[in-house]
């Protein structure tokens, strides 16, 4: 087998290829606008619900229990019932979580809708980039699937612009405007509209092709292939298929992540979990959930944090489309080490400018003169991530597993992702309230140098290398 392109690549229905790709990337969207309205509504749920800094943490976090439950089982369901499938379960969930957390009288209730939210999120987060490198051309995958990222980073900042521009309007995230109601449940509902876009348009795009020859439903896999591919193309990659499965047919299971004989963890299921946690532990989400807080602490008032929010979405877009045009001339592991490297660097910066701050009686801390260095640290740092393991991450968790283990592969490292994500996000205001920003970025600095010597020596390239050539 070899993992070059086909001859037959201007049959390829590419305008097809990148529309079906964009409608998936809905669902990235929709992951980042739910990770994101909740930036400038903890003002108002700490109003609402009476929540301390415990409390309040868990409110923010509590979508990241669902996330990783989401992730986890949709992987295994999606090898039972298909990627599209599951995406449409997804939006489905995205619409009640919208409406319920912005209804939410209680903190139990909220809790509730983020959990739905969460398995959403979840789910949307393993299952697009999956699906788009099913259905693209190893040539242009990793640049289609980088749009996953775009499309995520494009949902934070639609969130944060939406906040900002609701809370201005309002006076403040807890003032009432429409109906009587405060602004922050407003926040929520303006994801109902983007949510119901993404289901219907779900109905009209294919299923991977890849599951269903996994399913043996070869009929319908190849009438997929041939709109993708052309007629002569789809029959070559349908027996690519096949082949990659005919020492193996049975149908994918959770327990195909262990060796048969010996049932140790496969080696690339460990790669994959490495990746996901990483991602996590540099801290990137303590800015996207907290961006508004951290500011804040450092003495801007919440407006000006909120536009600073806008200007590192601003910054996160710029740094994804740069990894877009590059990704699959460069490679993946080249971005991952200098992301890495970059990121060490800056989170370095920005632990000694805390730590030069001074904390005021109220818990406040002033950088002075730091301040700007701080700001430019922060969104240095925020453009490595975007420019490295916030796409490249989940390019490679969507394409290194071979086909029979790619469900339970996403599943485990989908669910390691939103663990390591909980855990961080759970404790930074308890760290916050106790040791304060620079030991809490000095923990962040310390795993971001750590990932420089994972990727180093366990990560393996897999720029254009066929899906169907991937190892186990």
């Amino acid at each position: 087998m070899t993992s070059a392109e086909p001859p037959t690549t201007h049959q390829e229905n590419i305008q097809f290829i990148i529309l079906i790709c964009l409608v998936s990337t809905i669902g990235g969207f929709l992951f980042g606008f739910d990770s994101g309205v909740i930036n400038g509504t903890i003002d108002g749920l700490s109003a609402a619900f009476g929540s301390n800094d415990i409390g309040t943490g868990f409110n923010v976090a509590s979508m990241l229990l669902g996330c990783a439950i989401g992730a986890f089982f949709a992987g295994q369901l999606a090898d039972r019932f298909g990627r599209r499938t599951l995406l449409m379960v997804a939006a489905v969930f995205f619409l009640v979580s919208a409406w319920g957390s912005g209804v939410a009288n209680s903190s139990e209730a909220f809790v509730f809708y983020r959990l739905i939210g969460g398995f959403a999120v979840g789910a949307a987060s393993i299952l697009a980039p999956a699906y788009i490198s099913e259905i693209a051309p190893s040539r242009i995958r990793g640049a289609l699937t980088t749009i996953q990222q775009i499309a995520i980073i494009v949902g934070l900042f639609s969130a944060f612009v939406s906040n900002y521009l609701l809370a201005e309007y309002a006076g403040g995230s807890t003032s009432l405007i429409w109906l009587d109601y405060q602004a922050w449940r407003w926040m929520f509902w303006v994801e109902i509209l983007p949510a119901a876009l993404f289901l219907v348009l779900l109905f009209f795009i294919p299923e991977s092709p890849r599951y269903l020859a996994i399913a043996d439903r070869a009929d319908q896999a190849i009438r997929v292939l041939e709109k993708l591919y052309g007629t002569k193309a789809a029959s070559a990659k349908l027996n690519e298929i096949d082949k990659s499965l005919e020492n193996d047919n049975h149908k994918p299971t959770l327990t195909d992540i262990f060796y048969k004989n010996t049932k140790r963890i496969r080696p690339i299921i460990w790669v994959g979990i490495g990746l996901a946690i990483f991602q996590q532990l540099v801290g990137i989400n303590v800015v996207f959930y907290y961006g508004a807080v951290l500011w804040q602490a450092v003495g801007f008032s919440e407006s000006d944090a909120l536009l600073i929010n806008i200007i590192s979405g601003g910054v996160s877009i710029f740094a994804c489309l740069i990894t877009v045009y590059l990704i699959d001339k460069v490679g993946r592991k080249p971005f991952l080490l200098l992301g890495s490297i970059g990121m060490s660097l800056t989170l370095i910066g920005l632990v000694i400018a805390f730590y030069s701050g001074e904390v005021r009686d109220d818990g406040t801390l002033i950088l002075g003169e730091l301040g700007t260095f701080a700001l430019i640290c922060a969104n240095l740092y925020v453009f490595f991530f975007n420019m490295s393991w916030g796409p490249v991450m989940w390019v490679m968790l969507g394409e290194m597993f071979p086909n029979q283990l790619r469900g339970s592969g996403l599943a485990i490292a989908g669910l390691s992702q939103w663990a390591a994500n909980f855990v961080v996000i759970i404790t930074f205001p308890i760290l916050l309230a106790t040791v304060g920003l620079a030991f809490s970025y000095s923990l962040y600095a310390i795993c971001a140098v750590l990932s420089v010597l994972f990727v180093y020596f366990s990560v393996h390239e897999t720029k254009g290398i066929e899906l169907e050539a991937m190892k186990g």
